[in-house]
């Protein structure tokens, strides 16, 4: 099975991961299909950069996400929605 699922870089104690799309079998830090961006928790506010139409193109192919994945996909890269913007009385 394909899942996307976060890869861990970085040094000791300084993590950064790569969201990646790998086989379900494969360790954490093995092989790896396409890497489909980076997330970096040590910022203040946390980097997320992922390509959304590479990885609705690989759910579309039946990868499955990882619950951290999910979970990072649904705060960081879920569209806020758009503050009301006051309208203007007309004058008559």
């Amino acid at each position: 099975m394909v899942v996307i699922r976060m890869r861990r870089a970085g040094s000791k104690k300084r993590p950064f991961f790569r969201v990646v799309v790998t086989d379900s079998r494969a360790a954490r830090d093995s092989s790896f299909v396409e890497i489909l961006g980076h997330y970096n928790p040590r910022t203040k506010p946390a980097v997320v950069k992922i390509d959304r139409e590479r990885v609705d193109y690989w759910i579309k192919c039946g990868a499955q996400p990882s619950d951290s994945v999910r979970t990072l996909l649904a705060r960081h890269l879920t569209p806020e929605p758009a503050a009301a913007t006051p309208v203007a009385p007309v004058a008559q």
